[in-house]
């Protein structure tokens, strides 16, 4: 026995009476064709098992009209309104290959072709409520929700779609747990725990309204408020909501439903109902008197009797209601697909046909089976301007109104429109957002936030965290040399060689060159300690060259001196071309002008030194070296050693030259502009060639150590050759060690001290006995104890 009536199935049949009308009145559909119906009480699923199997079993039914005396077969049956009953009949009826055109059974499970041959809806299916549910979710930024659904096939199947896609874009399931209207009341505290302990703040409810309801009437007791909820169509737009207790908990809940749309002659339908209209119809029956709250047959139980003048035209209600047409229209484009399904099978043209051998079908006598391969087929676009086909699953083209729970000015709490979903779009135009306010379950006018973890700024990456879901992370920043520019980021991208990122680590920028330039302290240091020596040694040349004519000048073959000075000064020049950008020409520069410059300089300090020794040797008696030895033959030995240096550097230029290099394994974070040596045996053999001369120098200048200090000049010569090797000795290994610019800064400090020693050592004191000591700066006293020692 049925506990109630059904006011919303009522309206459902009542729309198809009237569409089937509406139909049977155009002359261009069906020509000569009436379609006919007829109306199964859905009362328990048992019942509507029972509908079935009778409808596909066969009706006799007598027509006093020529040629339509037979049985008749039903050719489709429309309905259910619910997933479960469907899922019931549907693979029963599909056996006998009638079509069923269901305008509210949204399970995804009913698009399986296998089970469900011969089904079809014009309502989308919960697949695509589901993908849109999680773009939306997604869409508003919302990471980390709970679900709950009711415990049928409708609420089970929903909920693993939307799992499904959910974890598709990204989006985390903190909680899912099911409960069941008829259940236990354990079911229902277990989640309403779930929801007070939860982090997340946006709950996805796929279930019916009767779920929803005491969900919210529990929630409200427990004060547990400041949640936005997601809802799916069978619910978040019942009307009934709002007389449910601790409806306020669902307000500003938002969801999708199905699009609305104006029926035009419906109203005038409905409100011209009357008993008298279908005399034999139960429904219509139990429905005047329950809208009327009278009794159209003899009064019993003290109601009163009907009078007869009552009137729907008069009677503001839910049934006559037609502001907000939704899955009312469903029902009237499933009687018009049928319709069009019918129309092109009577109108099928012979060759044309979608039988074999293109063939149609015989119209005295329609098989379902006949009227489910045009139904698979048709395409058409209804009064109201709906377009109508189905895919190969018989699922509808997915469209839904985003409706957002708000209190009315009537006080009332109702779906307001606030935007559109539709999946025929591309991803990026399936939202169509207007610019209604919405409201928000947490009462406020900023979007709700539930995430599990904050978005990882640019610069970071997202390390999830161990054993949690994927939307739990920590944010790690990107190490030395890697990038994020995006939010969210899980891999950070490494800089290209010549780039290094930037504090924030999400740009990468040009690396830093590094070389020895003039405007840092160190190379402004060393380039006025250069200058200074180069200063120095002008000094000394003008103050040799002012006292050229006095014995101690002279004494010490002025001309090699002046050379000597000469060389001095390009050694303090040749370090100036170690300083600044290195470039092709100053890489050859720089190694070739140090090589020449201080072989040339060890030359002369050689030949001085030669000429020291031979000297003393040339005064013993019987001696003729000093014949062998005259000038020519002293500016001869100072050419051929440094000739042989050049030829060095030549070869060296010629074979492997040094040029600039991009140094980018030293440093990470830098470039280091150097000057590859091209040849290292090169580099080494210009090194090796002034290293000889000097320790042969070294060795004749410490053979004349012992001659008379005021003859000769040899202890000078040896403490700056003692000096000139100790600092090439340890420029070695400092050179090898030293780092970037620094290897450069090591070469020309080496350049520096061994020039200053020279300098320092054997000119110095001269200049002091020039300049503060002019009594010693005579013949006798230059000549005196030489010539007592040797005569």
């Amino acid at each position: 026995m049925c506990k109630n009536f059904n006011f919303r199935e009522f309206k459902f049949a009542q729309t198809m009476i009237f569409t089937i009308n509406q139909i049977n009145e155009n002359p261009d559909m069906l020509p000569g064709v009436k379609l006919g119906y007829k109306i199964y009480d859905a009362c328990g699923t048992m019942d509507i098992l029972g509908a079935a199997l009778s409808l596909v079993s066969g009706i006799q039914r007598e027509f006093n009209i020529e040629n339509c005396s037979k049985i008749e077969t039903v050719q489709a049956i429309l309905g259910h309104s619910g997933s479960r009953p469907t899922i019931a009949f549907a693979p029963v009826v599909g056996r006998f290959r009638v079509p069923v055109v269901s305008h509210f059974a949204t399970c995804a499970c009913l698009s399986n072709r296998k089970e469900y041959p011969t089904f079809f809806r014009t309502i989308p299916s919960d697949y695509y409520q589901s993908q849109a549910l999680a773009k939306l979710v997604k869409h508003l930024g919302w990471t980390w929700i709970g679900a709950i659904a009711v415990e049928n096939e409708y609420g089970l199947n929903g909920i693993a779609a939307f799992t499904q896609a959910a974890n598709e874009y990204g989006v985390c399931i903190e909680y899912s747990d099911t409960f069941s209207s008829s259940g236990p009341p354990e079911d229902l505290q277990r989640i309403t725990s779930k929801i007070q302990n939860a982090s997340s703040k946006v709950i996805l409810a796929f279930m019916s309204h009767r779920e929803i309801k005491m969900l919210a009437q529990e929630l409200y007791k427990l004060n547990v408020t400041g949640l936005q909820w997601v809802g799916s169509d069978a619910w978040i737009t019942d009307h009934s909501l709002t007389d449910s207790e601790g409806h306020s908990v669902l307000l500003g809940s938002l969801g999708f439903t199905v699009s609305r749309a104006q029926i035009p002659g419906l109203e005038e339908h409905l409100r011209g109902l009357h008993p008298s209209l279908f005399p034999d119809s139960q429904f219509l029956l139990d429905f005047w008197e329950d809208v009327f709250d009278c009794s159209l047959k003899p009064a019993t139980g003290g109601q009163k009797l009907c009078s007869g003048l009552e009137s729907l035209r008069d009677v503001e209600s839910k049934f006559t209601d037609v502001s907000e047409l939704r899955f009312t229209n469903n029902v009237h484009k499933s009687v018009y697909s049928v319709a069009h399904a019918l129309d092109a099978l009577l109108k099928c043209e012979e060759g044309r046909g979608p039988f074999s051998n293109g063939s149609c079908a015989d119209t005295t006598h329609i098989e379902p089976w006949q009227v489910l391969q045009y139904l698979s087929s048709v395409n058409f676009t209804t009064p109201g301007g709906d377009r109508v086909y189905f895919d190969k699953n018989g699922d509808s083209p997915a469209r839904y109104e985003l409706v957002n729970l708000q209190i009315t000015n009537r006080g009332t709490m109702e779906g307001v429109t606030v935007g559109i979903y539709d999946a025929s779009q591309p991803d990026s135009h399936q939202f169509i957002m207007n610019n209604i306010p919405m409201v928000w379950g947490n009462g406020h006018s900023e979007v709700p936030v539930s995430v599990c973890s904050e978005s990882c700024p640019p610069g970071s990456r997202k390390v999830l965290q161990k054993g949690r879901p994927v939307c739990c992370y920590d944010c790690i920043m990107c190490p030395a040399g890697e990038i994020s520019n995006s939010t969210d980021s899980i891999h950070c991208m490494k800089c290209p060689p010549e780039f290094w990122s930037n504090e924030r680590r999400d740009t990468c920028i040009p690396k830093e060159i590094e070389f020895l330039k003039y405007k840092e302290i160190l190379g402004s240091l060393l380039a006025l300690f250069s200058l200074l020596g180069v200063f120095l040694t002008t000094m000394t040349t003008i103050v040799f060259y002012c006292h050229k004519e006095t014995p101690l000048v002279r004494a010490n073959n002025s001309e090699l001196s002046f050379l000597l000075l000469f060389s001095l000064t390009l050694c303090f020049l040749c370090s100036l071309t170690f300083i600044g950008r290195p470039t092709e020409w100053s890489c050859m520069l720089r190694h070739t002008a140090f090589g020449i410059t201080f072989v040339l300089c060890i030359s002369c300090i050689l030949g001085k030194t030669i000429l020291v020794l031979m000297a003393f040797k040339a005064s013993l008696p019987n001696s003729n070296l000093m014949k062998w030895l005259g000038p020519m033959q002293l500016r001869v030995c100072v050419v051929v050693f440094t000739l042989i240096q050049a030829v060095i550097c030549i070869l060296w230029l010629s074979i492997s030259p040094p040029f600039p290099f991009n140094n980018m394994i030293l440093y990470q974070d830098r470039i280091i502009l150097e000057c590859q040596l091209g040849s290292d045996f090169g580099f080494w053999a210009v090194l090796g060639y002034i290293g000889v001369l000097a320790i042969l120098c070294f060795v004749i200048a410490f053979l004349a150590r012992k001659l008379p200090d005021h003859f000769n000049e040899a202890k000078l010569i040896t403490f700056s050759m003692l000096t000139f090797c100790a600092v090439w000795i340890a420029f070695i290994p400092a050179y090898i060690s030293s780092p970037g610019k620094f290897t450069v800064a090591v070469e020309i400090f080496a350049i520096l001290a061994s020039s200053y020693g020279l300098l320092f050592c054997i000119f110095m004191p001269k200049c002091f006995i020039i300049l503060f000591r002019p009594e010693k700066n005579t013949r006798k006293h230059i000549m005196g104890r030489s010539y007592n020692n040797t005569s």
